[in-house]
């Protein structure tokens, strides 16, 4: 018996649906951009940037699909990305005042006040509307290597019914990414991780070196590969499969048994949005009246009880620093095979 090491790769995979209304104003859906600029991708551009600053010379693989990148170059969309943070930070004025009451609850108004001014000026000043091209800057440096997806994040287990589909699906997804990228992508997150071999020849066809897939996409290949999900396999195509490790996601992914159900980090379901006095929160809520979620978010998850206590970033900060640490020792551990 001996000890071979595996491997974990870190691939991030960004997407949303397609959503873009230019004939209203107030379309409830285009939220989630708004929400994922403003929770996902401005803190990942940061991030990243913090890390050059200090020359860490990291690596991440990171997918942007086909039609996240035509909503972030969307001028309408930047535009109401604006207002969507200007609404914010007008509310965010408002609670200062309105909790000056509770200190603790006080320096979370402040905390969401800062946030959404920040975000304002980064999105503004620091990247000019354009995230595309923070992102592309870390990869022409060699830090981070983006990949694409699937046209429409259309499923190819369903698709290949009419293979043509699944050709299109790839072909404008790499001609997506040459207009943003100017090069074509070695590789792709398969919409859904949904593999079938009828895609290799596209596959090719378009340059593709390498995809992700589900883990069962690994295991359940024939033959059966030695090392598992722990190391890429290579399909009769001449693709490389990466599948996703389980454990691994289960513990990034999990609220039940993995990280983001830790007691120190925000509760997502308990909003202003939905427990402020209705006519004080009715400017910021869905013109239809409807109450819907505004990001201001004042407890944490404490416990299973409908008991909440206080949001602390500190602590939840501290916890996510807590849990790298704790990942990666976890994976030190259980990424080796005994043959």
């Amino acid at each position: 018996m001996k000890n071979i090491k595996g491997y974990v790769s870190f691939v991030l995979h960004a997407h949303l649906p397609f959503v873009y209304h230019p004939e209203s104003e107030d379309y409830l859906e285009e939220q989630w951009l708004f929400e994922a600029i403003s929770e996902t991708y401005i803190p990942l551009l940061l991030n990243f940037k913090k890390l050059e600053e200090e020359h860490v010379d990291f690596r991440i693989t990171m997918s942007l699909t086909p039609p996240l990148l035509s909503m972030l170059d969307n001028e309408l969309l930047q535009k109401r990305y604006i207002k969507y943070l200007k609404t914010h930070i007008e509310l965010c004025e408002k609670e200062v005042v309105r909790t000056a009451y509770d200190e603790r609850l006080n320096k979370l108004s402040h905390y969401y006040l800062e946030r959404y001014t920040n975000d304002l000026h980064v999105f503004k000043d620091v990247y000019n509307c354009n995230l595309i091209n923070g992102f592309k800057h870390f990869q022409d440096i060699g830090v981070l290597e983006i990949i694409t997806c699937g046209a429409t994040h259309g499923y190819f287990p369903i698709l290949y019914v009419n293979e043509n589909t699944i050709r299109a699906q790839i072909a404008v997804g790499v001609q997506t990414y040459e207009k943003y990228f100017g090069r074509r992508p070695r590789g792709i997150w398969l919409p859904e991780c949904g593999y079938v071999p009828q895609a290799d020849k596209y596959l090719r066809e378009f340059g593709i070196e390498y995809i992700l897939t589900e883990s069962h996409g690994i295991l359940y290949a024939d033959p059966t590969p030695l090392y598992g999900t722990f190391a890429p396999i290579v399909s009769p195509g001449g693709i490389v499969a990466f599948g996703r490790d389980i454990e691994s996601s289960k513990q990034v992914w999990s609220s039940i048994i993995g990280y983001p159900g830790d007691f120190n980090y925000r509760e997502y379901y308990r909003d202003i949005g939905f427990e402020a006095d209705y006519d004080y929160i009715k400017p910021y809520i869905a013109s239809n009246g409807v109450r819907v979620h505004t990001g201001i978010k004042y407890y944490r998850i404490t416990s299973k009880s409908d008991f909440k206590d206080y949001y602390n970033p500190r602590w939840a900060m501290d916890t996510a620093e807590r849990q790298a640490r704790s990942f990666l020792r976890f994976k030190s551990c259980t990424n080796k095979l005994s043959i």
